[in-house]
């Protein structure tokens, strides 16, 4: 169950083309702690929780945000000690957590290069988002990121994972790689179309 706005939410308000990534999600949470980096609605903790997480850390810079978070988890879990949350800028956090405080981590920010002006420096900060991650999440642990910048191909996304990889020094394999639904389709004549690149990463 989710409490939605409409109105003033981003696009719609909820981010539905992410429902079967959100699915998979919960099939790795069991007995995991958790952290949902850009958590918006709380969605991916939601499905988390429902899958066994034993924490669940939601982190989002806008407060607004996380009070929507926290108002979904708890029309869910009730008053649930698994789960927490911040309002805090989300490359600090990273950098601030201990090594090992996580065994899985999800990066789905928003979209980093609205334009194809913008694209060298949305790369580089998909580089830095993700080596971060790396660096931070517990060995054998997993990592769920995504880009939802249409000028941002799958093969350019993926580069700038790997290069966040070499960076962390980790050893980081492809599980999954992930997309929008078929309710989501893409125009042949419109490559942009498949504007949700994701991956799921074993990070040891």
């Amino acid at each position: 169950k989710f409490q939605i706005d409409w109105e003033k939410g981003q696009k719609t308000g909820f981010f539905i083309d992410q429902r079967e990534n959100r699915s998979l999600l919960e099939a790795y949470s069991k007995d995991k702690s958790v952290l949902n980096m850009f958590c918006y609605t709380g969605a991916f903790s939601v499905y988390a929780l429902r899958g066994g997480a034993k924490k669940v850390m939601d982190v989002d810079s806008s407060a607004k945000a996380v009070m929507l978070a926290n108002e979904n988890i708890k029309l869910n879990f009730g008053d649930d000690d698994r789960y927490s949350s911040s309002s805090a800028d989300a490359f600090k956090f990273l950098n601030d957590i201990p090594e090992d405080a996580y065994d899985l981590i999800i990066l789905d920010p928003p979209a980093f290069a609205k334009h194809r002006g913008a694209v060298r420096n949305a790369l580089q900060g998909y580089k830095k988002l993700n080596a971060a991650a790396f660096e931070k999440v517990a060995k054998n642990g997993i990592v769920f990121t995504f880009s939802c910048s249409q000028v941002i191909s799958r093969k350019q996304f993926r580069l700038a994972v790997f290069s966040a990889a070499a960076i962390s020094g980790r050893n980081v394999k492809i599980l999954h790689q992930l997309s929008q639904p078929a309710d989501h389709p893409v125009n042949i004549y419109h490559p942009e179309g498949e504007y949700l690149k994701g991956l799921v990463l074993h990070v040891s």
